[in-house]
């Protein structure tokens, strides 16, 4: 099989490399947004590095705006580029280079290469295309579509993908990551392109080696004049973003893949609760009314004891969590009953007056929410505990029973 040569400039030498056709393609990935330059500044640092790299193909997830943007400033004609437009210069620019570009860089402003993000319109059930993130519905319609995109690279065992966060809303981007680190591989790689000053910030910058001479930008200091930058003189660098790559872990912990982003995410949450739980010794103390957690006391008020003497009891006793708030009413009344009952004493906390009357769901909640927050301000081993006691969906104490001990 035929091989290509790759020239790399490095240190003012000119040297050749050869890449197998065995090596998997490398797809970039991109979000953007109002700034369609970051695929040329990325596409230009990525052939740039000492190992130079061009993409097979390129895919871009946007918006319906976004979309536009692209179409107008990567693939119509300019004159100052002698009528290429700044996708087909910067393809020239890379083969004068040396760059093979056969069978490379395929883009265009297809649906297959520009994926603008949907959302379903509960209204009329149809399909509609985002113009922009702008509500928490948009942006879980964001993560589900770029998670899906993702996923429809990394499956393939013949690609390596390179996703590239530096376009986009940052909402854009930090979504992005958040689906490499769900289902990236080791072999993948995230990255954001940096432009020094002023070119980071000039409409008409593409790549350092673009045809058309130096670029004018107004002197907002001298109305009237016009200040030129050549491209020349820019630097573009490619730093890449660490991240770490959890797809293993759903296959071995879970002993399923992935789903859709929120669930994903769920699954992870419950899952890093679990492990937390599994290092927390907590002592309670039913005379003093505190908590010991990993030795670290937190003082409780009498309807808080209450709660977590109630939930660590069960946990205690491997009892079925609670479905809801709600269903644990009845319970916990009994449980306060049985309290007031255990003491004579009128100065222990079980006699508080707060604790006299019958409970509801609003004085669980409130309970439920002042032992969060002690947690929380506690730090340290403390504060992992916190989501432990009812969380959504769910009323119960996530400790390991052997680790629990009530004085």
């Amino acid at each position: 099989m035929k091989t290509a040569r790759v020239k790399i400039e490095q240190q003012g030498t000119n040297t050749t490399a050869e890449v197998s056709p065995d090596q998997p393609e490398t797809i970039l990935l991109a979000v953007t947004g109002m700034s369609p330059a970051v695929l040329t500044e990325t596409v230009w640092a990525l052939a740039n590095e000492p190992e130079p790299i061009i993409p097979a193909r390129i895919i871009v997830v946007t918006t319906a705006t976004g979309r536009t943007e692209i179409i107008k400033w990567l693939f119509e004609p300019l004159l100052r580029f002698s009528g290429q437009t700044p996708w087909e210069a910067l393809r020239t620019a890379l083969a004068a280079d040396g760059h093979s570009l056969s069978g490379k860089l395929r883009f265009g402003a297809t649906p297959d290469d520009i994926r603008v993000i949907t959302a379903a319109d509960d209204a009329t059930g149809r399909t509609r295309e985002l113009d922009d993130l702008r509500t928490p519905a948009d942006n879980e319609a964001a993560s589900d579509f770029l998670l899906e995109q993702v996923r429809g690279v990394v499956e393939n065992p013949d690609t390596r993908l390179v996703a590239s966060i530096a376009g986009g809303r940052k909402t854009m981007g930090a979504l992005l990551y958040a689906c490499m680190t769900l289902v990236g591989r080791e072999t993948d790689r995230l990255t954001h392109v940096l432009v020094n000053d002023p070119f980071d910030t000039l409409r008409e910058f593409f790549f350092p080696k673009q045809p058309g001479g130096p670029i004018s930008k107004p002197d907002t200091q001298n109305p009237g004049r016009l200040l030129k930058y050549d491209p020349a003189d820019a630097r573009v660098d490619l730093a890449d973003v660490p991240f770490v790559p959890l797809r293993n872990l759903f296959v071995r912990e879970l002993g399923r893949k992935a789903g859709t982003f929120s669930r994903l995410v769920d699954t992870c949450r419950a899952d890093v609760r679990r492990r937390a739980a599994e290092s927390i010794r907590l002592t309670i103390d039913s005379v003093r009314a505190e908590l010991d957690v990993n030795s670290t006391t937190i003082k409780l008020s009498p309807t808080e004891m209450l709660v977590m003497l109630f939930l660590a009891r069960r946990a205690k006793h491997r009892e079925q969590p609670y479905c809801s708030y709600k269903d644990a009413i009845d319970d916990l009344d009994s449980f306060r009953n049985e309290q007031l009952e255990a003491t004579k004493d009128f100065n222990d906390w079980r006699h508080a007056n707060s604790l006299r009357s019958e409970w509801d769901e609003r004085e669980l909640t409130k309970a439920v929410a002042g032992i969060r927050e002690k947690l929380r301000r506690q730090g340290g081993d403390t504060a992992s505990l916190a989501p432990c006691p009812l969380e959504k969906g769910r009323c119960s104490l996530d400790i390991v029973p052997s680790m629990i001990f009530i004085k």
